[in-house]
């Protein structure tokens, strides 16, 4: 009679009892609409069986069988032996014409590989793009113009307002466009070994994002990363509710290989969003990238060289401007900048520093960034999983780049832009969505890594003091594990160009009118510079921001809110324009000189004026420089 069945487990090393199955994990596949199952540990079945012992008749037509089965065994191998004497003979006598043909066919694929050489088939994209139209809309990255009639001028006008974006031009465009490559020579030039180079998931996290824009990104990417490359693409829909994005998206997607979908089941925001993505990559790389992007050949190799080189790198390609409206795209072919940030804790770009430029070797060397802008970049992912991944307790967008950034530098790695690749990015005509968490998020980022510093970030964001920004104990605990430096020597070491404020007593805040009490002194930035326009007068807000300045040791009225902005008055001008302060260690432009007299007003010994609020004839209040008038009001100021 038959015992019970048990099984062997190789997890747990011994005989379980009478189950019929080892526990398994499901988990569901968005892109296949397919339920696929793993197996938590494999197991084998045995058993045994109790019989009679048997008699010798048996036994002796048990030794007949074997011998019958010997001399079958043998016939059949003979067999197999003619066989194989008749095909080797009939192939030494084959055609002279079919070796010909073979010895040909072997000519043209050596061709080939003379023509294209072993890394021209390692570096071929997965999918090739589809022969080329350079008289489409936006071709090789040219501006799109169309002749809309009203109907189309309305649609358009509607799609903008939608989605910050021209998606009725973009619709117009090819999704497999080709983009004119005008990167450095040596970046063109450049070899790789790429069997050596690590592989890569690219991961893409969206909400509610446009058709056409999305699926450009997703083909960009498929058709400018060498297949070799390339482990898979994720992407992952943070509960979008467009109908398109629904069904549609899964049929489209389903008949691409490499790519999954992943949709969450309520709202996570772009950090838990891309974090969710970054379980399911296979790649030995994570490259986030935005939902509307669009990838230069070659844009790839660089980033994930420089992380086989080093692995505790963060590495950002340059990003170039597509244009919301058009779809122009614009390409840095010069020295790229880098990032930075302002005591409100905005991101900003930089120029690169010259102590930068004297350390790198060749125009192709990645350059160190004292921040990243966040959307674009690529992270061992075991670096990534050591470092302590993205900060969960952040919500929805903004401020995540500027604390990995911090942490990234402060323990131990670097932050890097490599010259040599290059990503468009379409930066929307406003944000398309509100972020309301973002001053929460910069408030975690300060009090976890920003020390005694943080002081002058809430001096000039005073609504951050008041702001819930949740339990950062596990935060904390990251950073003494990892023995991260301090934002001390952040400063000093990886950022020594930004200006630390010296925020004296009484020397800094908004600075009220004492002519015009309820005014104070402002400073508005145009929309797409920080220079360029001039100091006004404007109700006080008691908000900082455009209202917050210094009065520095060096006689400078500084302006640090936004970026690192000084008051100047040019000789033959009473209005009072704000342009770039020197560095600390520079000498100070006279015409950026002023001096606080003690009767509150405001004197530029340039000039020989003082700064005097006035109202125009309208009866708008403004400032200008008028000769000084001792017991005038209207010169008269205060820090508050």
């Amino acid at each position: 009679m038959r015992k019970n069945p048990k099984y062997y487990c190789g997890k747990t090393g011994k005989a379980q009892g009478d189950h019929r199955g080892a526990q398994r994990s499901d988990t569901r596949d968005t892109s296949t609409n397919r339920h696929v199952t793993y197996p938590e540990e494999a197991c084998v079945y045995w058993g045994t069986e109790k019989v009679k012992a048997p008699s010798l008749l048996s036994v002796m037509r048990g030794r007949c069988s074997r011998k019958l089965g010997v001399l079958a065994k043998a016939t059949f191998l003979l067999w197999l032996l003619w066989l194989g004497y008749l095909f080797l003979a009939r192939s030494s006598f084959s055609d002279a014409g079919e070796d010909e043909e073979e010895e040909e066919e072997m000519k043209a694929r050596q061709l080939v590989l003379d023509e294209i050489g072993i890394e021209g088939l390692l570096s071929r994209p997965l999918y090739p793009k589809p022969p080329v139209d350079s008289n489409a809309p936006g071709e090789w990255g040219r501006a799109a113009v169309l002749n809309l009639n009203e109907e189309e001028k309305k649609q358009e006008q509607d799609a903008v307002e939608r989605y910050a974006i021209n998606t009725f031009v973009s619709d117009k465009i090819s999704l497999h466009r080709r983009i004119q490559d005008n990167r450095m020579s040596e970046c063109q030039n450049k070899k790789y070994d790429y069997r050596r180079l690590p592989t890569t998931t690219v991961i893409i996290a969206f909400y509610n994002e446009a058709w056409s824009t999305l699926l450009r990104t997703i083909h960009s990417v498929l058709e400018s990363t060498p297949a070799i490359l390339l482990k898979d693409i994720i992407l992952i829909d943070d509960y979008s509710d467009r109908d398109y994005l629904k069904s549609k998206l899964e049929d489209y997607i389903s008949k691409l290989r490499r790519v999954r979908l992943i949709r969450t089941n309520k709202r996570e925001g772009l950090v838990r969003a891309r974090l969710i993505g970054a379980t399911y990559a296979t790649g030995d790389v994570l490259t986030f990238l935005d939902c509307h992007c669009e990838c230069v050949p070659g844009w790839i190799e660089p980033l994930l060289e420089r992380i086989g080189e080093n692995a505790s790198t963060v590495i950002c390609p340059v990003i170039d401007t597509i244009d919301w409206n058009t779809f122009e795209f614009y390409m840095q072919t010069d020295e790229p900048m880098i990032g930075g940030f302002d005591w409100r804790l905005t991101f900003q770009w930089h120029s690169v520093p010259e102590v930068e430029r004297k350390r790198r070797k060749s125009r192709t060397d990645p350059i160190r960034s004292p921040t990243m802008a966040g959307g674009l970049f690529a992270v061992s992912k075991a670096y990534f999983e050591y470092l302590g991944t993205y900060d969960t307790g952040m919500e929805v967008w903004g401020g995540e780049n500027l604390e990995l950034s911090f942490r990234v530098w402060q323990c131990g790695g670097s932050l890097e832009i490599h010259p040599c690749s290059h990503v468009g990015h379409v930066f929307p005509k406003k944000a398309p969505y509100a972020r309301p968490n973002f001053l929460q998020n910069t408030v975690r980022a300060a009090e976890v890594w920003m020390d005694s510093y943080k002081q002058h970030f809430y001096k000039r964001n005073p609504p951050a003091q008041k702001e819930n920004y949740g339990d950062i104990s596990h935060r904390l605990l990251l950073r003494e594990k990892l023995k991260c430096n301090s934002f001390d020597w952040y400063l000093k070491k990886i950022y020594p160009e930004l200006h630390v404020p010296e925020d004296r007593e009484g020397w800094h805040g908004a600075v009220r009118s004492s002519g015009i009490p309820s005014e104070c002194l402002d400073y508005n930035a145009p929309e797409h510079s920080p220079t360029g326009s001039h100091l006004s007068l404007f109700g006080c807000h008691g908000q900082g921001g455009n209202q917050y300045f210094e009065h520095t040791s060096h006689g400078e009225i500084r302006f640090n809110s936004v970026t690192e902005l000084c008051a100047e008055v040019l000789e033959g001008h009473i209005s009072i324009g704000m342009k770039h302060c020197p560095h600390d260690r520079e000498d100070k432009p006279r015409a950026m000189l002023w001096d606080f007299k003690n009767d509150g007003s405001i004197y530029h010994p340039l000039s020989d004026m003082c700064i005097t609020a006035f109202r125009t004839g309208e009866g708008r209040t403004d400032v200008q420089m008028r000769r000084c008038n001792p017991g005038d009001k209207n010169q008269q100021w205060k820090f508050e």
